[in-house]
Parts: structure tokens; sequence; C-alpha cells
């Protein structure tokens, strides 16, 4: 079963990708779609078995893939409840976004090759999660990679698009080599790169006297050297997973077709990075530095790209933002011990996040492609269908429920138990992220209520024609939106005890035993499970507080009120551009390192390669040969009285210096 869950998406990407002219469009998308849903299918089945069956991880070999020394590697899955609850999410989503673009690309003649791209990167992303090694998964961590530029850049023709895939492509290169060093590291200290021997011997190497580790000059004692493999391997999950200083790359990736958004934004690439930490927490857990370090980065990202999120006029950059804002999330709950409720998150958000950008895709579809809110408006009562399944898709992002009960969408139980567990970390940092996922709360309901208001409600801002041509999606693009609702309405509470834990004769059952076990029996002392379930009533209340504030805010200054942004805007031009250009990190990156990159190009360019190889090299020869042979050329005249001169000079001289050089 395994092997058909992640080998179908290849096999489609194969036969769409080589036999397109003989399968033809229609054949292209229906294969590749239908390996997905089986896929998905496949994976609920996993999912339901394995999850609660309550075994222990195991291990499918494939084949024998890399000997080399003591470098032994097999290609190999590694089915634990991670897996399959990274399955679910993946295969879902794909095959509703596969589904979604039959519809959504109707028109656009490279289809086979859109959907030869979308297999490719469910395969990548697949090998990513069962992986059974680091090399494994880095493996499918550089397939997404390539899967997202060749989707990002899809409309190649159009140059932005080119920019914002090489963008996507570099800024991910920085990441990736943090991941490779780190896990160049854990071979050196651990002598294998195999996940399971890793974690049953990291408590032992913790224990390790003297120096185990040689990074940049300096000898590092077991803390230390797992506190930097850990810093590493986050570098690689910061650049994957868009964290605050790597984050540039991912609202430029809206220049890819919208279910591309929706595949990378909420099941696939981003979430990668969130995985990885997940996946080595038995690591993380003897490092409480490089724990801190998550929780500070995370928490400053929720709480940055949510106030970025707050001005955006593009739809889908406002949501490409949120997405960002809500990776922070994860990984603050991450950084504080809290798995569980990080990866509870992730799963719901791939549901809601999923509807939100195929919702805005079918917005897009409906007003001729555009995509500026400021240019929409009243469309409520022409895509009706669309307008609901936003509403759905924005309750369960803002987490709209009823704290100390099981009424709430999706949001509401997840990001409720990441606010709840970051309050009762013990780092550093702990107290800090509390503070920042609290406002981003408050921010998150303000952009979401705004996006709502600003395309749907009030009276029309598109032209008449545009008006005119409005029309709601077809069904094969409004079924997935449907599908995608169903979870973010109900997967938070059907859910919540098994990834969070509950109270039962005073045990914490639920998947959380045996998801964290390696970390939490490692000799790890982690007591966020038991801590989280009795926090104080305002905790517990503050994120529906954030959200009631900021659904009134959003209402009063896009319904009630409409001009006061404009106001707020004239008043404070400057923290109005500031958030506008996104606190100018594009801009501070391109005076401290693509200008001086690009002139240092260029000199190396126009004066090392010009002037001096060019000029004193096989070139500059090349050109004296030419030039004394010019000269030599000359001297052959063809009259011979001219060789007669030549001649009786010659002899001239050499009289000359018989006489001389006999005298002497």
């Amino acid at each position: 079963m395994y092997h058909a869950i992640v080998f179908l998406p290849l096999a489609g990407f194969l036969l769409a990708g080589l036999f397109a002219r003989s399968l033809g469009v229609k054949g292209c998308e229906y294969i590749t779609t239908g390996f997905l849903m089986i896929s998905a299918v496949l994976s609920w089945i996993a999912f339901l078995t394995f999850a609660y069956s309550g075994d222990g991880p195991q291990t499918i070999e494939v084949l024998r893939w890399v000997n080399s020394g003591n470098l032994n590697v097999n290609w190999a899955f590694r089915i634990d409840t991670l897996t399959v609850v990274m399955l679910v999410v993946v295969n879902t989503v794909s095959s509703l976004v596969h589904m979604y673009s039959i519809g959504y690309m109707h028109h656009d003649p490279h289809r086979p090759r859109f959907f030869a791209y979308l297999s490719l990167f469910t395969f990548a992303m697949l090998m990513l999660v069962t992986a059974d090694n680091l090399l494994q998964m880095f493996f499918g961590w550089e397939g997404v990679g390539l899967a997202s530029y060749l989707l990002i850049g899809f409309w190649f023709k159009k140059p932005s698009a080119n920019a914002a895939a090489i963008k996507a492509f570099v800024v991910n290169r920085i990441g990736d080599f943090g991941f490779a060093l780190g896990i160049f590291g854990v071979f050196v200290m651990f002598g294998t790169i195999e996940l399971s021997t890793i974690f049953a011997n990291v408590d032992g190497v913790s224990k390790t006297e003297g120096p185990v580790l040689e990074f940049l000059g300096y000898s590092l004692g077991a803390d230390s050297a797992l506190t930097v493999i850990c810093l590493l391997l986050f570098m690689g999950a910061m650049g994957k997973s868009a964290q605050f200083l790597l984050h540039t790359w991912l609202p430029d990736a809206m220049e890819g077709p919208t279910p591309v958004s929706a595949l990378i934004h909420a099941a696939t690439m981003v979430t990668a990075g969130v995985f990885l930490v997940a996946r080595m927490s038995p690591l993380f857990e003897y490092s409480h530095t490089a724990l801190a370090v998550v929780t500070l980065v995370g928490a400053t990202t929720a709480f940055f790209a949510a106030t970025v999120g707050l001005v955006q006029n593009d739809i889908k950059r406002v949501i490409a933002y949120s997405t960002c804002s809500q990776l922070g999330y994860m990984f603050a709950a991450l950084g504080v011990g809290a798995y569980g409720a990080a990866i509870f998150h992730l799963f719901t958000h791939a549901f809601f996040k999923a509807l939100l950008f195929l919702g805005s895709g079918s917005v897009i579809h409906a007003v001729s492609d555009e995509q500026d809110m400021r240019k929409m408006g009243g469309l409520r009562k022409h895509i009706p269908k669309t307008y609901w399944m936003m509403i759905i898709g924005t309750v369960a992002l803002t987490g709209l429920g009823i704290p100390g009960t099981v009424i709430g969408t999706a949001g509401f139980f997840s990001k409720d138990a990441i606010i709840e567990s970051v309050y009762v970390g013990h780092n550093a940092f702990a107290g800090y992220a509390f503070a920042m996922l609290v406002v981003a709360a408050l921010f998150t309901s303000f952009y979401s209520w705004r996006l709502i208001f600003m395309t749907f409600h009030g009276k029309p801002r598109a032209s008449a024609d545009v008006m005119s041509h409005v029309h709601e999606s077809p069904n094969v693009m409004l079924i997935p939106l449907y599908l995608l609702a169903i979870g973010a309405l109900i997967s938070g509470v059907v859910f919540y005890g098994s990834f969070t834990g509950h109270e039962t004769g005073g045990h914490h059952e639920g998947w959380y035993n045996g998801f964290w076990k390696e970390a939490l029996f490692a000799g790890a002392d982690n007591h966020i499970l038991e801590e989280f379930h009795s926090v104080p009533l305002m905790v517990k209340l503050s994120p529906a507080i954030m959200m009631i504030i900021g659904f009134l805010g959003a209402w009063l200054m896009y319904i009630r009120s409409p001009y006061i942004p404009k106001e707020l805007a004239r008043q404070h031009p400057a923290l109005y551009s500031f958030l506008l250009n996104k606190w100018y990190f594009d801009e501070i990156y391109d005076f401290l390192f693509v200008n001086p990159a690009k002139w240092l190009g260029r000199f190396l360019w126009k004066k090392g390669d010009g002037w001096l190889i060019d000029g004193f090299g096989p070139d500059g020869v090349s050109a004296r040969v030419l030039d004394v042979t010019s000269k030599v050329v000359r001297l052959q005249s063809g009259f011979l009285y001219h060789y007669a001169f030549a001649m009786l000079i010659g002899v001239a001289a050499l009289i000359t210096w018989s006489m001389f050089g006999g005298a002497g």
C-alpha cells in the first residue's frame, strides 16, 4: 500500500511528462488526478489503521541505495504516526488541487506540463515525509525545491514569474546549505544518518565527554555540537518554511498559477521545515538553546507577517503572508516542545489555507484574472458559493469558537492549543512568543475580514465590462472547495484529543505518547502536555477576544466607515509605507547582497575577464601576433627594386659587421 501511495504520483508525472502527445490533454489531466485520488484514499486508510493501532515505527525497504565506506543508506519508508499524518495532508490537498486545476487551467495550452509538474511536486514531498534517513529526506527536500521552481515560473514568458522562481530557488539554497551541513554534523557525531539509530543513541551521545565535533575551527563538546547541528537543521527549515529573514521568496511565489499557491502554501513545500524540526525533535530536545531560537524566530515571523498582511491589496499576497504568519505559530510551538500542537495546526491549516487559496482563485477566475482587491467589491451576490466557502476558510483561520467547549472551527482548536502551550513554555522566549502570537491573532482576524469585506461587500469597484462577465466557477472547481470546507470546519474537534492528548483517569492519552516517544523517553524533560491543559481562563479567552476585536475593527473600517483606512494612511505615511513595503526587506537585501554581487560580477566580467584574461591571455597573444604579421605583410610589396634595395642594405650591413668584427 505504501509503495502505491508514494509511487503513483511519480507514475503520473512520467506519463504526463513523456507521453503527453499520445495521451492528449484530457488524458494527462485524468491520469494524474486519478492517481493522486487513489493515493489520497490509501493515505486515509493508512492514517486510520496505523495511527489508532498503537504500533511503533515501521520500516519498509524499497532498495539498496548508497554504500560508500562507513555510509550505508537504503531507500526505505519510515512509517509512524507523523508520517501517516503528513501523507494525509499532502495527498488530500494535492488531489483536490489537481481536480481544481482541471477547471482553473482550462484555457492554458500547456496543461500536460502543468499536471506533470504538480505530480512531481507531490512525489518529492512524499519522498521527504516517508524518509527513513537524512539523505533520502534531503533528496525529497531538493525535489520540492526543483518542482517549486518549475511551477512558480510555469508562465515563463512573464519576466516577473521568472524572477520569482529564481528568487525562491536562490533563497532556499541558503537554507539548504545549512541543512546539508547539519546532515554532515549528524554523520560525524553518530556515524549514521539513519533516523531510528540516531534517535536510539542521542541520549548516550549527549553524555559523551571531550570534543566530538570540529566546526569553523572550534572543538565542540557534545552539548555544543548538538546545538550547532540543530541550528543548522533549523536554518534549512527557515528557508523552506519562509521564516523571518529567509521569508522574502514566499510572497513572490504568487506569480505562479493559483493552484500552485495552494499546493506550495498549504500542504507541501512550506510545511517541510515544520516537519523537519518535528521529525528531529529527539535531537532538539537536548538543546535548549536551539529550541529557544526556534521559538524566537517563529514568534517573530508570526508577528512580522501579520503586520504586513494588514495593508496588502493583492488577494493572494494577503493569504501568502497569512501562511507565513501561521507557520510562525507552528515553529513557536515546536520551540517550547509542543510538537503535537504544532503538527495539529499544520494538519488543520492545510484544509483552511488550501480552501482560502483555491477560493481566491475562484474569485480571480470570476473577475477576469484581476487580483487587486481595490478593484473588486460587491461580488457576494454574483458568486455566492465561492463567498460562503471563503467565509468558512476565514472563520477557520481566525479561530471562531466558544472557549471551553467543543464548538469551534479547525483553527480554533489548533491555534488555541499553540497559544496555551507557548504560555506554559519554559524557554527564554516563551513569554515573548505568547505576546507576539496573541497580537498576531488580532492582526490575523483583521486582515482576514478585511479581505472578505473588500472583495465581496460594498459597491462594485470593477469596470462595468468586468462585472458583466462575473460568473460562478464550474463544479470541478467548487467540489474541492466543499471538501476542504468540511475539513476546515470539523478536523479540529475530531482530532483535538488525538494530537494534543486528553486526560482520562489521570493519564494523558492519544497519539502524543506514540507520536513523540523518542523525544519524551530518550532522557528529555518535557512536561508541556501536562501543563498546557491547565492555563488561566484569560489565556484561554485571549485568542477569542483578539478575534472579535479584529473582526469589529475590519467591519468598522471597511463597512461602517470606509474612509478611515485612507485617513489613517494619510496621517501615518511612514508606518503605512513601512508595512506596504514589507519592512523594506527586499530593498535592504538588494543593498546588502544583490547590488554588491552585481557590482562584483560586472567588475570581474569587465576587468577580470575582458581586460585581464582577454587582454593578456590567449586573445591578447593572438591580437599581438596579428599586429606583427600585419606589419610584416607590408614588407612584401612585390616590386623587384624593393627586394634589391633590401639585399643591398643587408650586404652593406654584413660587410660592416665583418670589418669591425675582424678589427676587434
